[in-house]
């Protein structure tokens, strides 16, 4: 049996605590309900600004709800936004939202989305797929009075609706862009 003096104590807790942190990966934080709090309180806008949507999300089979994305841009753009795709009303996963955006783009803004996976082929192509999406964009954004054309891999090769809706900030160009959803634990 060793004796271990409180010198060699301090330095291994010293020494250990940076990797004991490193493994943190947020369960047991209340990270998760204020996630559900934002994505309720986001339907609840989209339902009651856009009555049709109810209908549409009645018909779905799931939802990606990112009640905030917030993105800036000079000539090379970013953006990054948390939120949980929802079946039949419940939440069965947490996603964050990452895009890179190259062009003729200035200002920043933030935006909700919605994606709503109208078969239970495109949702379950969405749950096993890598998670990036590429797209063009033409917009511009005023205080949130938003106009977009938007054509994206998910909504042109699956049957899944994107509502963009929310936009507020200062932002105008043209771009190429890529968003990558990856699951996360909250």
């Amino acid at each position: 049996m060793s004796n271990i003096s409180r010198r060699g104590f301090t330095l291994g807790v010293l020494a250990g605590t940076p990797l004991l942190a490193a493994c943190g990966n947020g369960v047991g934080t209340n990270n998760a309900q204020k996630i559900d709090a934002r994505v309720d309180t986001t339907l609840n806008y989209l339902y009651s600004t856009y009555p049709n949507t109810r209908d549409l999300a009645s018909k779905s089979t799931g939802m990606l709800v990112m009640p905030l994305v917030t993105e800036a841009g000079f000539m090379f753009g970013g953006g990054y936004g948390r939120g949980a795709l929802q079946i039949n009303n419940s939440t069965v996963d947490y996603y964050s939202a990452t895009k890179g955006s190259v062009g003729l783009q200035i200002g920043a803004q933030q935006f909700a989305h919605v994606l709503f996976f109208m078969t239970q082929d495109a949702l379950s192509r969405f749950r096993r797929s890598s998670g990036w999406v590429a797209g063009a964009d033409i917009e511009y954004v005023f205080n949130d009075k938003g106009e977009n054309l938007r054509a994206d891999t998910t909504t042109s090769t699956a049957p899944v609706v994107a509502v963009i809706f929310g936009q507020a900030g200062a932002m105008a160009g043209v771009s190429l862009e890529g968003m990558k959803y990856n699951r996360i634990i909250p």
